[in-house]
């Protein structure tokens, strides 16, 4: 269907997007306190920008809660992006050291070992 609306067609490699994807998660996870910190600086910084927007202060407090509500949302899908950066140059990096066959199983023990480690540290802290 997109080939018939644009005059040239995308080449996507999967397996790419697909290391990629896992690498990001494993750092996100493995990183979480980093993700959450990036999380609460974009949120107060999106907050900060989106009050300079208003000339009134009863007209900024009057929808206050609503906007910081979809500042969160944003700040949270933003701080994705970060670790997707850092995920594609993982991913680049395991491609050119030990091949395309290895990007995608080196992702996913990645995946599974920072997952056992936030699960880990997670438990470690509830007590």
């Amino acid at each position: 269907m997109l080939n018939e609306i644009l005059p040239f067609s995308f080449e996507f490699d999967k397996v790419a997007i697909a290391g990629t994807s896992l690498w990001s998660l494993a750092l996100y996870l493995g990183f979480s306190t980093a993700s959450d910190w990036v999380t609460l600086r974009l949120n107060s910084w999106f907050n900060f920008a989106e009050r300079s927007l208003y000339m009134s202060q009863s007209e900024f407090e009057k929808t206050k809660k609503a906007r910081e509500s979809q500042n969160a949302l944003y700040a949270s899908l933003f701080s994705i992006l970060p670790f997707l950066a850092i995920g594609a140059l993982c991913n680049w990096g395991v491609e050119v050291s030990l091949g395309q066959s290895w990007s995608i199983s080196m992702g996913i023990l990645a995946c599974m070992g920072s997952g056992v480690y936030e699960l880990g540290r997670r438990d470690g802290k509830k007590e």
